[in-house]
């Protein structure tokens, strides 16, 4: 191997490194008041649905700071961007700690830090790793750095609460800030070499804003792309969201067999992430795997409403890992499909505005999900509604590939 050769294929691997960590510690902090929600809301007097609106308002702030991350990604560079990302992220949960009893309104603007800090994270490592990485293996890695927030997510769930039982859950949030610090200081080492297409001239104007949502709006490939995220991203948070609740008050499962569930469905996420890059860089068309997550998505979610509590719980078990693996396992290929369609240097501004769609997906998937369960009086049907969108999603995408194949 050539020393230049050499010198590429080690600044892949920084890249990919340094992405995949902070990855991981946004949604770690993200998922961290979720994880402690019970605590927390005993010890400051608040109900659940305290924490149902925080995780609300953080997806909101990531709908906006990801919109705006294009121009600030630009010119200060993507790992700058993530720092003050991972820095905010970490202010915002200090503060959720810090918090006291009397001043539990002050949630929504720790919420909306955590928001902020969030959006631009994706945007910002799209940005990297997509000048960074070689083609023929841009849907493995964007994947294998995808696998941070199941990971970061799992990592929340499995040492929090035992930190908590230690320091209390004040303590626990404290120890996240603190982390967020190192990792925010860490990223400083490759900072120079991977934020060398840096633009400090950059102008920040609404139009600027703006701009890489129009181009968005303008081009068919990423218009699909970004809608298609939209359905696949509602139809994945409300797997996470609501799979312990139907096992639990449908199905008659212990809690602890619903959380065993949730973490089949997390774990398949992660290994789902990473086979469906592995697929569409060995020579299937990253759409028609896009497609083929989105069907077997909405069968998972079609035979996840049919079940009963007779069925045996390796059999569900299965299902749910499997729509994990899909619902949750499209966001890398999906990812290294948009940067492939972004005009040259402009990944990262395109990823947030797809990003920004995708967001919006994630906030209101949740909230029409228990709109529909309410009225009907079934998680069934709303189980059933959101797997038609995923089919739905998939049926078009499909039609529109086969279209521009057939086109001379």
């Amino acid at each position: 191997m050539s020393s230049s050769a050499a010198r590429r294929s080690r600044d892949a691997m920084v890249a990919l490194t340094a992405t995949l960590a902070i990855q991981m510690f946004t949604s770690l902090a993200a998922t961290a008041p979720a994880v402690l929600a019970p605590a927390l809301a005993q010890d400051l007097g608040i109900t659940g649905v305290w924490i149902g609106i925080f995780v609300g308002l953080i997806y909101a702030g990531a709908m906006v700071s990801s919109l705006a991350s294009g121009g600030f990604i630009t010119r200060y560079g993507a790992i700058r961007v993530s720092q003050v990302c991972v820095l905010l992220c970490a202010i915002g949960i200090a503060l959720v700690a810090l918090l006291p009893a009397t001043a539990v309104g002050l949630l929504a603007g720790s919420a909306l830090l955590l928001g902020l800090g969030y959006g631009p994270i994706t945007p910002a490592s799209s940005q990297v790793l997509a000048r960074t990485t070689p083609p023929a293996r841009m849907s493995l890695v964007f994947s294998i750095k995808q696998t941070g927030v199941p990971a970061g997510t799992a990592l929340a769930g499995a040492v929090l609460p035992g930190f908590a039982l230690i320091a209390g859950w004040r303590g626990a949030l404290l120890f996240v800030a603190v982390l967020g610090l190192v990792v925010a200081a860490v990223a400083q080492a490759p900072r120079a070499s991977l934020d060398s297409d840096r633009s400090p001239a950059t102008q920040f104007n609404v139009a600027a804003l703006l701009a890489p949502l129009r181009t968005v709006a303008r081009s068919r490939p990423l218009r699909e792309l970004a809608f298609l995220a939209f359905a696949y991203a509602s139809v994945q948070v409300c797997l996470t969201t609501f799979l312990v609740l139907y096992l639990h008050e449908v199905l008659n499962w212990s809690l602890i067999k619903a959380g065993l569930a949730l973490t089949a469905a997390t774990l398949g996420g992660v290994v789902g992430r990473i086979f469906w890059g592995a697929i569409a860089d060995r020579g299937s068309p990253p759409r028609r795997v896009l497609t083929i997550i989105g069907l077997i998505a909405g069968i998972c979610g079609a035979l996840l409403a049919l079940a009963s509590p007779t069925w045996e719980i390796w059999l569900l078990l299965s299902v749910v890992a499997l729509f994990g693996a899909t619902a949750i396992g499209w966001n890398g290929v999906h990812l290294a499909e948009l940067a492939r369609e972004a005009p040259p240097g402009t990944a990262g501004a395109i990823t947030g505005a797809a990003g920004f769609v995708t967001f919006a997906g994630v906030v209101m998937g949740p909230p029409l999900f228990a709109l529909l369960a309410g009225i009907t009086a079934s998680y069934r049907i709303a189980f059933v509604t959101f797997a038609g969108v995923s089919l739905i999603a998939a049926g078009v995408l499909s039609q529109r590939r086969e279209r521009a194949t057939s086109q001379p």
